[in-house]
């Protein structure tokens, strides 16, 4: 999976920040697109995949290498073959289990598969507000900031307003940008879905939070990339 940063192209960048500004030549808001890489660790994710891959070699090793039954009339002196076995058994575990982990560190697909989607929209919607805050969108002195959120490993969505925002347009008109920008990720490419979105809310702001001849632009006119 690529990093947010080389996710997108020079003209794809240039082509989203200038949707921004033209849509704040219609309304007070402030409207700012970030993209983040990934919203979480998901450190639990490689464990499983570990545990899993260990308990395959394990299962594995016991199938092709089963222990050998030494009979007492044999009148071996051989190791206990039960030792020998459980030394093969763990050493699979252990090498399954790191290998596992390796696999969920840089796979992004495997970590995908052993991490729940409860978990995953839990962590964006955290990762959501704390860039909200951090990126100084809730602190515009008219309380204007609407953050549309992308996050590419979850593949999740999230639109965030502020104060006079949220009170313009109300949070159900949020989530129909925010289900009309889920719909338009999954049917076509990222930079044309970000650049609707920011036009269809322009065009819901500008009724309802018309441009000001005393606004001033407080936030850059351009896309946020997060790695």
């Amino acid at each position: 999976m690529l990093s947010a940063a080389s996710f997108f192209s020079d003209a794809d960048r240039k082509r989203i920040n200038q949707g921004v500004g033209t849509a704040e030549l219609k309304t007070s808001a402030e409207i700012v697109p970030v993209v983040a890489t990934s919203s979480g660790r998901y450190d639990r994710a490689e464990d499983l995949v570990g545990l899993f891959l260990g308990i395959v070699l394990m299962i594995l090793t016991a199938i092709l290498w089963p222990a050998s039954p030494i009979s007492m009339e044999s009148g071996s002196w051989d190791k206990d073959p039960s030792l020998l076995q459980a030394g093969k058994l763990i050493v699979a575990m252990v090498v399954g289990f790191m290998l596992g982990v390796a696999a969920g560190s840089r796979i992004p697909a495997v970590r995908r598969l052993f991490t729940s989607s409860r978990q995953m929209q839990e962590e964006v919607q955290q990762s959501a507000q704390a860039i909200f805050f951090d990126k100084r969108i809730h602190h515009t002195e008219s309380g204007s900031g609407l953050m549309i959120y992308l996050s590419l490993f979850e593949h999740v969505a999230v639109i965030l307003a502020d104060e006079q925002v949220l009170k313009a347009l109300g949070q159900a008109t949020l989530d129909e940008l925010c289900s009309s920008l889920t719909m338009q990720l999954k049917q076509g490419s990222p930079t044309d879905a970000i650049c609707k979105t920011i036009e269809a809310a322009s065009e819901k702001l500008f009724t309802a939070l018309p441009r000001q001849s005393s606004d001033i632009n407080e936030l850059p006119d351009s896309l946020i990339t997060i790695d």
